[in-house]
């Protein structure tokens, strides 16, 4: 048995890597129509991912860090997406819509909170402006089990959706109560029923570990259930608590969340349950089984991550839209307005709803190469870096070598002329391990509110 408490005193904040640089570094300083030149100047023959944003739930979940709007007006969502249109069109004037699309994600909030007959239209607009999207396309929606009905899947499966994404995070009643989203079993069960029956032949299901009330016990019965359902995919995150960011995490008690050696057993316990059940981890928090994609692409070291966690859809300009929606160049990352005021208001000027982001510099794309090769296959071959960038590594990140004795000390990594590699225990801590790679750490360190605990 590990001695958790010993890698304890990893526990300290850090980024949990959807992009680099995070997104702290977006600022004003990129302006519009530096962004408008990013997006008419991109590569034509490089496919599109689409990110639509669909913000509004009816209550809060304590433990959410989403950008989400609290409604059950009818009439604010259905001008929500009268504005998700215009801004369709004007974003059709300053990218390629015929581009190839090999992903599109519906997030939010609760996409499902809209009826049958809505999510039907937005799916049509948007496929008249994007009219080329490939036989073999990844089109996914996060569902919420307690907002989805019969007609509801029908439309995504008849609209080509073939992945959904179900939240469980906790099947006990009192963490369930803690973290205000009661969910009982059979509500979730007929979810899952409803989407084997409209071929949706990839299910995600998410836990969260580290949430008010949890142990180890509790978490195993919850691995338990879960089983019964027989996901696709697992994806099973370390709750991080902002409360400085989000202001409902702030009626969590935080004397009754789990201890960090208690974390680090549970996801333990978590990776040899799931393993002996057939699944196998995929990058910092997924498990799949082995005839799934994500599994072949991790053994070719081909897996992917951004905002929309981890694909093998590389190589596409991730296109976001609605409010604050992320999207992704080469070399640039561009945010969307978080008030929806602002959101509208830009839309109503005929302009794109683009808030802020970042322009990405020689050093930014060496280090987000390295950074997202470790987060994404827990390993990085030295030798193919080298030949892709034509850099010596050890010369150009001596700094970030030295900082990785420690967990080369500690069992957790190995490191050679020719590759970085995690052991089992290490891809528990692959933040913190991807960490000395990030030239804009040192000017976050000193302040302990900026991201959620490794650990």
């Amino acid at each position: 048995m590990l001695d958790f408490a010993k890698f304890t005193k990893y526990s300290k904040p850090g980024p949990r890597y959807t992009s680099y640089p995070t997104a702290l570094e977006f600022s004003d300083s990129f302006g519009y129509d530096e962004y408008i030149q990013k997006l008419k100047s991109q590569d034509s023959s490089r496919p599109l991912s689409l990110y639509f944003h669909l913000p509004f739930c009816k209550n809060a979940c304590y433990f959410c860090g989403c950008n989400v709007v609290f409604t059950s007006k009818e009439d604010k969502m259905l001008r929500y997406l009268e504005y998700l249109k215009r801004e369709l069109k004007i974003l059709s004037s300053f990218v390629d819509c015929n581009r190839s699309v090999i992903q599109m994600h519906f997030g939010g909030g609760t996409p499902t909170f809209f009826s049958a007959e809505q999510l039907d239209e937005v799916i049509k607009e948007i496929r008249h402006f994007f009219p080329n999207f490939v036989k073999e396309a990844e089109i996914s929606c996060e569902i919420d089990p307690r907002h989805i009905d019969e007609d509801q899947m029908r439309v995504l499966s008849q609209n080509g959706f073939n992945r959904v994404s179900f939240g469980i995070q906790d099947f006990n009643e009192k963490v369930q109560i803690a973290v205000h989203r009661v969910q009982p079993y059979e509500i979730t069960k007929y979810a899952m029923d409803l989407a084997r029956k409209y071929n949706m032949h990839s299910v995600n299901v998410d836990l969260i570990y580290g949430l008010p009330f949890q142990t180890l016990e509790t978490f195993k019965e919850t691995l338990a259930r879960s089983l019964t359902l027989n996901a696709d995919r697992y994806a099973v995150f370390n709750y991080a608590h902002v409360p400085w960011m989000k202001k409902t995490m702030r009626k969590i008690d935080e004397t009754t969340l789990p201890l960090p050696d208690e974390k680090l057993q549970i996801m333990q316990y978590t990776i040899d349950f799931l393993t002996s059940n057939g699944y196998r981890m995929i990058g910092m928090d997924h498990f799949a089984k082995p005839e799934d994609e994500l599994f072949k692409a991790i053994e070719k070291g081909e897996l992917h991550r951004n905002f929309q966690g981890y694909t093998t859809k590389g190589g596409a300009d991730l296109i976001g839209v609605g409010l604050t929606s992320i999207g992704e160049g080469v070399s640039h990352y561009a945010q969307n307005f978080k008030e929806m005021k602002e959101y509208e208001a830009a839309i109503e000027e005929g302009k794109l709803p683009f808030e802020r982001g970042v322009a990405l510099n020689e050093d930014d794309m060496i280090r987000q190469y390295v950074i997202m090769e470790l987060m994404s296959n827990f390993k990085l071959d030295i030798k193919r870096f080298e030949k892709l960038f034509n850099i010596d590594f050890k010369t150009y990140f001596t700094d970030a070598i030295n900082e990785l004795k420690p967990f080369v000390d500690d069992e957790l990594l190995t490191m050679n002329d020719n590759f970085i590699e995690c052991s089992q225990t290490g891809t528990l801590l692959i933040r913190n391990i991807a960490m000395p790679f990030d030239a804009y750490m040192k000017r976050h360190s000193a302040n302990a509110k900026t991201f959620s605990k490794t650990v």
